[in-house]
C-alpha cells in the first residue's frame, strides 16, 4: 500500500500536474488520482507529513492542496479519523405536496434508509415547544434527534419534538416516527413547513460529511392531526448539495 501511495504522490507525477504553484500541481494530481480510480471513494489519505515526504514538498503545500479539495467536496475530513475521498453525492428530490416520512421517501426511491440516533429523551418543554405544541409547563415532551442516512450517504440532521401524551416513551421509535404515531392513531395528516438557506457550522458539517460553511437547507415543520392539534414540531438541517425540494404550482382563480 505504501508503494502505491508513494507512486501516486511522487515528484515525477507532481511535475506532470501542469503549470502553477506546487499546491495547485498537487491538487491536480490528487484530483486525477480520484478521477481515474487510483484513489477510490472511501479511501483514507496518508497523513500530511507522509504526503509531503512522498511528493518532496512542504506540509504547508499539502495542507493548502487538501483544503481546496475539501472545499470542493472531493475530499472530506473526519475529526479524529483523517481525510478521506468523498462519496459521490446523489441528488434526492422531495415533493412538497405530500406529508411522508423520510423512511417512506427513501423506500419509494429504492434507497435503503437508516438513522444514527443522537438522542432520545423525555424533557420539560421549552417555550417554543409549549407554544407550538400547545403544552403546559408541567407536561412532558419527547425529543428525538438523529442523523438521516440513505444508501450510506448522510443527508440530514433531524430534531423532532412530540407531546408526551402522544409519545410517552421515545425509545420505542426504532425506524419511522410516523409509523409509531400511526400505531397510536395520532399520525399527522397535514403540515406547515418553512424552508430557509443556511451555512453549515462545524458540528453539523462533521456529521453530514461536508465542509464547514457549505450550503444547507434549514427546515421547520409543524404537523397536525385532523382535529387541528399540533402533534409534531421538527427542526431539520439538510445538505444543500444532496437534496432538492420540488413544489407543483397551479394557476389560481383571479
Amino acid at each position: 500500500m505504501t508503494e502505491d501511495l508513494s507512486a501516486i504522490f511522487s515528484p515525477e507525477r507532481l511535475s506532470g500536474g501542469g503549470t502553477g504553484p506546487l499546491y495547485v500541481k498537487l491538487r491536480r494530481t490528487l484530483e486525477e488520482a480520484v478521477k481515474v480510480g487510483r484513489l477510490k471513494h472511501g479511501d483514507a489519505l496518508p497523513p500530511e507529513r507522509d504526503i509531503a515526504e512522498f511528493a518532496a514538498v512542504s506540509r504547508v503545500t499539502v495542507r493548502k492542496a487538501i483544503d481546496d479539495l475539501v472545499a470542493e467536496g472531493i475530499l472530506v475530513r473526519r475529526h479524529g479519523s483523517g481525510t478521506f475521498v468523498a462519496k459521490p453525492v446523489s441528488k434526492v428530490e422531495q415533493r412538497l405536496s405530500q406529508l411522508t416520512s423520510f423512511t417512506e421517501d427513501m423506500a419509494r426511491r429504492g434507497m435503503t434508509a437508516r438513522s444514527e440516533w443522537l438522542h432520545k429523551g423525555i424533557h420539560t418543554p421549552s417555550p417554543d415547544e409549549m407554544m407550538i405544541l400547545g403544552l403546559a409547563a408541567d407536561t412532558k415532551v419527547s425529543r428525538l434527534s438523529r442523523l438521516r442516512i440513505a444508501d450510506d450517504q448522510p443527508l440530514a440532521i433531524e430534531h423532532a419534538s412530540v407531546s408526551g401524551e402522544f409519545l410517552p416513551d421515545p425509545s420505542v421509535v426504532t425506524t419511522s416516527l410516523y409509523a409509531e404515531l400511526e400505531k397510536r392513531q395520532v399520525r399527522p395528516v397535514r403540515a406547515v413547513q418553512r424552508i430557509s438557506a443556511t451555512n453549515m457550522k462545524e458540528a453539523d458539517a462533521g456529521l453530514l460529511g461536508v465542509p464547514v460553511g457549505a450550503a444547507g437547507l434549514s427546515i421547520e415543520r409543524i404537523s397536525y392531526l385532523g382535529s387541528g392539534r399540533a402533534v409534531e414540531f421538527t427542526r431539520s438541517l439538510y445538505r444543500g448539495d444532496a437534496y432538492d425540494f420540488v413544489a407543483e404550482l397551479t394557476i389560481g382563480a383571479n
